[in-house]
């Protein structure tokens, strides 16, 4: 390709298609030139021809057609001339041509056979040889076409340097909309993490309300129904002094003779009427009865917690140091460049609020707000200063009334997504977890596919690359990281690979009931055997890149290069037998294995003789099977719910710490991930596209 303001040579005119036809694929045949500068041969254009006109094969331009005919648009004398040359020379090579013949070779004319065209005709602007010159153009002002060409040159350069210029701006421009693109993709993966937390910051706060309104309304009634139950004590003893009493003086008067009534009368009418002047009830107890007073924002319509404002893309740091060269230099500028100036300013008043304390707020935009979450990525180091307890209170706090603020300020904690005590509390409230920063996307289904592509296997590949396994085309295909497909590696005829690992210089992969090891130009090394019982296979690389372990019948089996069996052991010893089923399984650098048990429904770890460090079953995985799982270079796991579409983080002994991809990430459906490089997290979805993150340490 030849680079803007260089001249193409001859040779590369005449090596590359530039004298091929684009509609019929074959060499030029007598070459017509659009008004677009698109040149085809002339029957060509005759078929293309409807209805007076022409519509361009490569640019879409409608063209109209002359009234003579597509005969009448003008004949390309440039490529009739080389393929005069290519035909004189039809053994040429690279670098084995005449520029002279090029230079010797002059244009015919059409009219007068043997005479070379020599002349231009001003008025007319029409090529004549000597003898078209002595007839109609002979009062002409005619000019050699030598001086012709040095007068017309200037004015043909001028614009195309002007053209060229517009090309470096629409590359430019180009390059600008893919940059905004991947910033807005970028943008709404973090606003939408944002979200998710925020709002589940709410529930977590609303829950924790919940529990304390249920406390302090059973620690009510339990005060309640102890003093209640204490009355009702001292009630029934009075009652029983006061009925044996009346008992006894009802059996004296009833039973006893007039001499023991009036001996008894004196105490029985003492006790009676002390019975009578006390109170036969204690006072009132008080009665508080609970009513529940909800906060008016919670049943105002109008009243948001969450809001979405849309704000203007700022520019990066590079294009204000242009924009700042380009007003230096030149002293003007275009109105891009003058956006490109203002947006900076804008952002640095949004800045200098923090800096300065809070004494000063920066002006808002009228057309719309910067929400709390796009202040926090404007500022991205001042986002590590606040917390999220903060972001989530100034939200609360914007939502409520101006009477009721106080009221919700504080309640708001940081709390682990998981209800069971895990380390997630810590690493989640503090901001420690891996952020995903979203890298690029690109599918898998190339040319030659026949089928939508069904990837159910990825593994690393050398420098940034990573292997593809396709079963539904029955291919190992390669592809960088930024989506270039480097081609495939070729698999035995009949196999259909499903998990694939790389190791030093070959490749293992299963397919049905088989274990396979292969060089990059597809020679079997061997082949192994496996048992039936199972459907699919995981394989996983150990990471001393010798070995590699394969999930079977509920236990791993690890062979060496050599296709020995190294060693077989079940998750959890012999007293696991039976009670496993590993439908994924990768390695950890530190040795450690990982793999979904789907009998158990867990996420097990476990070293390299079985004994099991960790396993995870609790209610983080949402019902869900366990999917594929990969590990990165500090230990982290990361497990795909495909029911859900999430990709979760647990620590490296299984514990759950929370969410690292989710819906708002683009993932629908995701199938298989693997890590590459230990920093970038490649996942595949049920449709074959594959997104790649930037796995962002809390550290980094």
């Amino acid at each position: 390709m030849v680079s803007q303001g260089s001249a193409p040579s001859l040779l590369e005119a005449l090596s590359s298609d530039f004298l091929a036809c684009k509609i019929c694929l074959e060499q030029l045949r007598a070459p017509k030139t659009l008004p677009c500068l698109h040149t085809y041969c002339q029957d060509c254009l005759a078929q293309l021809a409807d209805g007076g006109h022409i519509r361009c094969p490569e640019c879409r331009e409608t063209v109209p057609v002359p009234p003579a005919g597509v005969a009448a648009f003008k004949t390309n004398f440039f490529v009739n001339g080389l393929l005069d040359l290519v035909k004189a020379r039809g053994d040429l090579r690279a670098g084995w041509y005449d520029e002279e013949a090029r230079e010797r070779q002059a244009a015919q004319c059409p009219q007068h056979p043997g005479e070379a065209l020599r002349f231009l005709c001003q008025p007319c602007s029409q090529l004549l040889c000597r003898e078209c010159r002595l007839d109609p153009h002979l009062d002409h002002p005619c000019l050699p076409l030598a001086e012709a060409v040095r007068a017309r040159r200037p004015g043909l350069e001028e614009l195309l340097a002007g053209v060229d210029k517009n090309l470096a701006e629409l590359e430019a421009a180009r390059a600008s909309e893919k940059e905004a693109l991947a910033r807005l993709r970028e943008q709404a993966a973090r606003v939408g993490l944002q979200v998710e937390e925020a709002a589940e910051g709410v529930l977590r706060a609303l829950l924790a309300q919940k529990q304390e309104v249920l406390g302090r309304l059973r620690a009510h009634v339990e005060a309640a129904e102890e003093a209640a139950w204490e009355r009702l004590a001292e009630l029934e003893s009075r009652e029983q002094v006061a009925q044996a009493a009346a008992a006894f003086a009802r059996r004296v008067l009833s039973l006893g003779r007039e001499a023991e009534i009036l001996s008894l009368e004196g105490a029985i009418a003492q006790r009676l009427r002390q019975l009578q002047d006390s109170p036969w009830a204690p006072g009132p107890a008080p009665c508080l009865l609970p009513r529940l007073e909800l906060h008016p924002g919670l049943l105002d319509k109008d009243c948001h917690l969450l809001q979405l404002s849309f704000e203007e893309l700022p520019p990066r740091e590079d294009d204000e140091r242009a924009g700042a060269d380009t007003q230096g230099g030149d002293g003007t500028q275009s109105p891009r460049e003058d956006r490109a100036e203002a947006q900076p300013l804008k952002e640095e008043k949004a800045q200098a609020a923090p800096e300065d304390g809070g004494s000063q707020a920066p002006k808002e935009d009228t057309t719309a707000k910067v929400s709390q979450a796009e202040k926090a990525q404007v500022t991205p180091k001042e986002d590590r200063a606040q917390s999220p307890q903060g972001d989530r209170e100034s939200h609360m706090e914007r939502g409520a009334r101006a009477n009721k603020k106080r009221k919700f300020k504080g309640r708001l904690k940081s709390i682990s997504r998981e209800p069971s005590p895990a380390p997630g509390p810590n690493l989640e409230g503090t901001g420690l977890l891996p952020r995903p920063i979203f890298f690029c996307s690109f599918p898998t289904r190339m040319p030659g596919d026949r089928r939508s592509p069904r990837i159910t296997g990825l593994c690393p590949f050398g420098q940034r690359e990573i292997l593809v396994a396709d079963e539904q085309n029955r291919a190992l295909k390669r592809f960088s990281l930024n989506g270039d497909y480097k081609g495939t590696v070729p698999v035995p005829e009949g196999c259909s690979p499903c998990s694939v690992a790389a190791l030093q210089g070959v490749v293992a992969f299963s397919a049905g009931a088989r274990l396979y090891l292969i060089s990059p130009e597809g020679e079997v090394q061997w082949r192994r055997a496996l048992s039936l019982s199972q459907a699919s296979h995981a394989v996983a690389a150990l990471p001393s890149g010798d070995r590699v372990a394969v999930s079977v019948a509920g236990h791993v089996e690890v062979y060496n290069m050599e296709g020995s069996l190294a060693t077989r052991f079940i998750p959890g010893g012999r007293a696991s037998r039976g009670q496993r089923a590993l439908v994924f399984l990768t390695a950890s650098p530190q040795g450690n294995f990982v793999g979904s048990d789907w009998q158990q429904n867990s996420v097990v770890v476990c070293d390299g003789l079985g004994q099991v460090i960790g396993e995870y079953r609790g209610p983080g995985l949402h019902g869900c099977q366990p999917g594929s799982l990969t590990v990165d270079k500090k230990g982290y796991i990361f497990l795909t719910l495909r029911e859900i579409n999430k990709v979760v983080i647990l620590d490296p002994k299984g514990s759950l710490l929370g969410d690292f991809l989710t819906a708002y990430h683009g993932l629908e459906k995701p199938r298989v991930t693997t890590m590459v490089d230990g920093r970038y997290l490649v996942v595949s979805l049920s449709n074959g596209t594959i997104h790649v993150f930037r796995v962002r340490s809390p550290d980094s």
